[in-house]
């Protein structure tokens, strides 16, 4: 790459250190100038050049001639000859040339006017501007030291908001009983609490059921002795009614079929409800008294409890921890502040800093020369403007003069003063033109090269970015460093740190660790490296040694009080041959309806013995059937509901106790095996979420300090300030326009100056005239 430009290996010393303080614009403008040619295209410069050096030879030709040409034509008209003779033919054609000389000279000097406007307005502006050079300059610099005074501040609050993970790592910490326990907690609820239930609900059950034994076996009992009785009134009441029946009325033809039919249908008060063949449920009682000997409830809460005491045990198991685990946050908060004693920010901070400061002193130093200097120029500038305002100034007083004072009707020996007077001043014109134009010329020359050359190598360059292009090439601004930039700032030539990436960057207001690379100075990435700095949490969480004791579901008394259910027998109670004793009638017939018959029957009977005995009887099944069958069948119903209750309670029993012993065995196992793997994974989970906090943290520092840390806009607002806006706006522009204003207008001198010397043969007053003798003519002159 250094073969690649052996031409342009000279470029040191002065020139490239005038490169470095912004506002010392022959330097800027020399080096730019040298770049460009040593850049692989120079061929568009140097075609620029020859056309800005054949532009400034025929500003020079202007310069040299117009005196040169001004001096023969004067001794040319003093000669009489070129105009001087003070005599003027007489030509139809007069007035026409008369008014197009006066057009053509008037709208001349209005272009010329304009052209002078711009060279005042330029001129000025300048002036204006190269004033606030001061203020300018102090602002720029301002906002370059507050970018440098904040950077150890904003390091400094970058690393201090370590304090955020480790308040949220502490407050979890303090709450590990709900944040690890819980987890333990939630972990196990779904397997343990269902079987736990089903526990409960058999004790509840099994409770239930012997209650339900005991008040069905107490109305077995009831029933049993009520429905013997039952036998025995109706048996009475059949024997008394058969006695009565014996009557030797019932012997009567007429009274006999009654009898019979009464004596028949006796039969139904036998064989009434008898419950004698339904066992006693003392047995299944006894059975279940001694199961419910065993609280089952009892160990279901034992076991509710060592599950709800697990976030209380994880708070006391850890807390030794705890208090060590915070020590260590707090002697890694130390470590990551420590950074900022680590990053060589200071170095680099007191390298800029000294260049700004050179800088300053440079353009503070040099700043009243330039304001003295621009006082001159404003001063040539201004008397060029007058001297073109004054030349102006004769033009416009001689065409006034000229046409107000024009008589149609007098000859050339006979016009007016006014008319003679403007015929005069547009010479004197004239001849101001030919002695100031070279002036005006020559301060149009030098701006037009400055400027243009500025404008071309400088501002345009500068705006497209090829400024940068130019300069990071390889070599040009010191043979021996590959890229200048970073040689300078990194003292690594061979870091590919470019002028254009470094203004790019600022100028989306990046920070200045990304932007210049201090990467290759002092790695943060690798200092703030996660693992490094969260190792030491690593290690003090695997130190987290939680360690919860087997969760006893059901002691062996309660494995075999459920089995012991399983084998007892409810659900193998004949609940059919209750159901079937308990749903049927305690009487063959309705006493009431029976009773009612009876009755009917005896008032059918002639009056006596036989006839009152009857209905004796018939009154006797009524109110047995209000005394005994009632009661009777309410017993019955209350001991077929209890039944059926039992029935459905334990109904599929031993499947059911089977199921939860099963269950229950398996949760047992997988508290056994897996108890200590849900702990270690709570535990790991509550870990990650500490060591999230931090990671979080350590990449955003990272992404801060690389990314927006120090962000740089006001170094490119600077540059932009020194070459864009005072170079290119308070300057050139301004400089351009100055000589493109008064060029155009010191160029309009030249027809000027021949429409004046042509017009004003119209306004002065002859010597002679042309004499004829036809009156007419002169008439019509």
């Amino acid at each position: 790459m250094k073969a690649a430009v052996p031409h342009c290996t000279g470029l040191k010393g002065a020139l490239t250190e005038r490169l470095l303080l912004p506002g010392t614009l022959l330097g800027t403008l020399s080096l730019t100038v040298y770049a460009l040619q040593c850049s692989r295209r120079p061929y568009k410069i140097i075609y620029y050049e020859i056309g800005i050096i054949i532009c400034a030879a025929l500003g020079l030709l202007f310069v040299v001639l117009m005196p040169l040409v001004g001096f023969f034509f004067c001794l040319c008209r003093c000669c009489n000859k070129c105009g001087g003779e003070m005599h003027q033919r007489q030509k139809r054609s007069g007035p026409f040339l008369k008014k197009c000389y006066t057009i053509s000279l008037l709208v001349i000097c209005v272009f010329i006017s304009i052209g002078i406007i711009y060279g005042f307005a330029a001129n000025q502006y300048m002036r204006t501007r190269v004033e606030e050079t001061r203020k300018l300059s102090d602002s720029n610099f301002n906002d370059l030291r507050t970018l440098l005074n904040v950077v150890p501040g904003q390091i400094d609050y970058i690393l201090d908001q370590f304090t955020h993970p480790k308040e949220k790592a502490f407050d979890d910490l303090d709450n590990i009983n709900s944040l690890v326990g819980d987890g333990i907690y939630e972990h196990l609820k779904p397997k343990v609490l269902p079987v736990l239930k089903d526990i409960k609900d058999l004790a509840k059950d099994m409770k239930a059921n012997r209650d339900t034994l005991v008040q069905v076996n107490t109305v077995l009992t009831d029933v049993k002795h009520s429905s013997a009785y039952l036998r025995t009134s109706l048996r009475d009441v059949k024997t008394s009614m058969e006695q009565t029946l014996t009557d030797p009325q019932c012997s009567f033809p007429a009274v006999a079929p009654t009898c019979n039919s009464i004596r028949k249908s006796l039969s139904v008060l036998d064989d009434s409800a008898n419950f004698d063949h339904l066992p006693s449920l003392d047995g299944h009682i006894t059975q279940l008294d001694g199961l419910l000997q065993t609280d089952l409830s009892s160990l279901v809460q034992k076991a509710n409890e060592s599950l709800s005491n697990i976030p209380e045990e994880v708070q006391n198991q850890t807390r030794d921890f705890i208090t060590e685990f915070k020590k260590t946050l707090n002697s890694i908060q130390s470590d990551v502040k420590n950074i900022s004693t680590k990053i060589p920010i200071q170095k680099t901070l007191s390298s800029f800093v000294r260049y700004i400061n050179n800088s300053e002193d440079y353009i503070l130093h040099y700043l009243p020369t330039m304001e003295e200097c621009d006082s001159y120029r404003w001063l040539v500038c201004l008397v060029v403007c007058c001297l073109l305002t004054l030349i102006l100034t004769f033009y416009l007083l001689g065409l006034l003069c000229g046409t107000l004072g024009y008589d149609q009707n007098a000859t050339p020996t006979r016009r007016g003063c006014v008319s003679n007077t403007g015929g005069l001043l547009l010479m004197v014109g004239a001849g101001f033109s030919f002695f100031f134009s070279w002036m005006a010329m020559t301060t149009v020359v030098l701006t037009f090269v400055a400027g243009g050359n500025m404008e071309k190598l400088v501002c345009e360059p500068y705006r497209n970015k090829k400024l940068f292009q130019v300069l990071d090439t390889p070599y040009l601004l010191n043979e021996d460093w590959k890229y200048y930039l970073s040689g300078l700032v990194l003292n690594k030539p061979d870091v590919n740190l470019t002028f254009e990436q470094v203004y790019s960057d600022c100028k989306e207001n990046k920070g200045l660790y990304a932007t210049l690379k201090l990467d290759h100075i002092y790695n943060v990435s690798e200092q703030l490296n996660i693992t490094k700095h969260t190792g030491d949490i690593n290690s003090n969480l695997e130190n987290m040694n939680i360690r919860i004791e087997d969760i006893e579901l059901l002691d062996k008394t309660g494995m075999k009080t459920l089995m012991d259910l399983r084998s007892s027998g409810i659900d193998d109670i004949d609940y059919a041959a209750y159901l079937n004793a308990t749903e049927r009638s305690p009487t063959r017939v309705n006493l009431i309806s029976f009773a009612n018959d009876i009755q009917r029957k005896a008032n059918q009977l002639p009056s006596g013995r036989l006839k009152t005995s009857l209905k004796s009887h018939a009154d006797t099944l009524i109110n047995i059937h209000q005394n005994q069958v009632i009661p009777l069948q309410n017993s019955m119903s209350t001991m077929n509901k209890q039944m059926k209750t039992l029935h459905y309670r334990t109904s599929g029993l031993k499947v059911r106790v089977s199921t939860t012993i099963f269950f229950l065995n398996s949760t047992q196992d997988f508290l056994t095996s897996q108890l200590s793997k849900i702990v270690v994974e709570e535990s790991k989970q509550f870990g990650s979420k500490i060591i999230s906090y931090f990671e979080w943290y350590l990449q955003w520092v990272e992404m801060t300090i690389t990314q927006q840390f120090a962000a740089c806009k006001p170094a490119a607002t600077a540059v932009d300030s020194a070459v864009n806006v005072f170079l290119c706006s308070y300057i050139v522009d301004p400089l351009n326009l100055f000589w493109f204003g008064m060029g155009k207008a010191t160029m309009l001198l030249l027809p000027a100056v021949i429409f004046a010397v042509k017009l004003a043969k119209y306004f002065r007053r002859m010597y002679s005239e042309d004499v004829y003798e036809d009156d007419p003519v002169n008439k019509a002159l």
